[in-house]
């Protein structure tokens, strides 16, 4: 069987294009696994995984402790707040008392970026980036392309713009990563405020202009805005953003033609988009929901594979 040419997945930067066609042909088996009547299978039954969050998460974290237990892994749910860190424990102390009870796999997400990185050099262990800071969210980028993918039929070629707060954006990153790798265009949108000034170094153009970047592409990824993560006002609103960059149904109709709407959720309902947007049918932000639980089975199974020969 092919494997990945990288032992850990902690950004979408080290990937190959080789290694998201692999994942992306092993999530079409285990979609098919998660829609049948029994939805488990025993490929990783003698594998251990732990969940190591030290930011606050709902839908990441079950969403991979849904991925892990369907694949018949043992699971152990770590929450920073409720542990040794909060007495002043350093992350290294953290993981090698994690490893002690023979682990294999950690996933994790950090408030600092680099923090899966770090922690990949120094223990014996897969590491899956589940978030570090702004920097990186591998995982939910392959599900967006892979979502594009099962809806357009390619990924290559398609021309996707990504609207909101990229500055403060992991999400927005690892995206852009992910879609020039697959031979897609793109753009971002947003307030000036919140377009990094490197941005362009990236093979990206900006446009300010929603409806014109909205009449420009094919699939329009939707950021929240992250609020927790800024120290400063960057846009006069909440009010005035809605009305400069949120999307609502009239400004769909207006386009003449139909796009694809994401969003890696949580919504800003009325602030992003709208409610009758959200839950329009050319919106595919449910089926982003489900796919991201095959693609989590395919990276966590696909990162076994190496621990297992090494077992053996």
């Amino acid at each position: 069987m092919s494997q990945l040419s990288v032992q850990h997945l902690l950004g979408i930067k080290h990937l190959k294009r080789s290694d998201i066609d692999l994942i992306f042909e092993t999530a079409d088996h285990f979609k098919e696994v998660i829609n049948r009547p029994i939805k488990k299978v025993p490929s990783l039954r003698d594998i251990t995984i732990a969940n190591l969050f030290f930011e606050n998460s709902t839908r990441t974290k079950l969403s991979f402790e849904l991925a892990e237990k369907r694949l018949s892994a043992d699971v152990i749910n770590f929450s920073a707040s409720q542990s040794s860190v909060k007495k002043g424990e350093t992350l290294i102390d953290t993981a090698n008392n994690i490893l002690s009870m023979k682990v294999d796999l950690i996933v994790m997400r950090h408030p600092n970026v680099g923090a899966c990185d770090f922690l990949s050099k120094h223990v014996d262990a897969k590491i899956v980036n589940a978030g570090d800071g702004t920097h990186e969210h591998p995982t939910q980028a392959l599900l967006d392309s892979y979502s594009i993918r099962e809806k357009l039929g390619s990924v290559t070629g398609k021309k996707v713009v990504i609207i909101g707060d990229i500055l403060h954006s992991r999400v927005a990153l690892s995206n852009i990563y992910a879609l020039k790798l697959q031979g897609a265009e793109i753009k971002v949108c947003g307030p000036k405020t919140l377009i990094p000034k490197y941005i362009e170094s990236l093979g990206v153009s900006v446009e300010y202009d929603l409806k014109k970047a909205l009449e420009w592409c094919d699939v329009a990824n939707v950021l929240r805005v992250q609020n927790e993560r800024m120290a400063i006002n960057y846009f006069p609103s909440t009010r005035e953003y809605a009305q400069l960059f949120g999307i609502n149904k009239q400004l769909l109709n207006s386009l003449g033609k139909k796009i694809v709407i994401m969003h890696p959720g949580p919504i800003n309902r009325g602030v992003e988009i709208t409610s009758d947007v959200a839950d329009a049918e050319q919106s595919i932000i449910l089926n982003q929901v489900e796919n991201g639980v095959a693609i989590r089975m395919a990276v966590i199974y696909l990162l076994a594979q190496q621990i297992e020969r090494h077992k053996q």
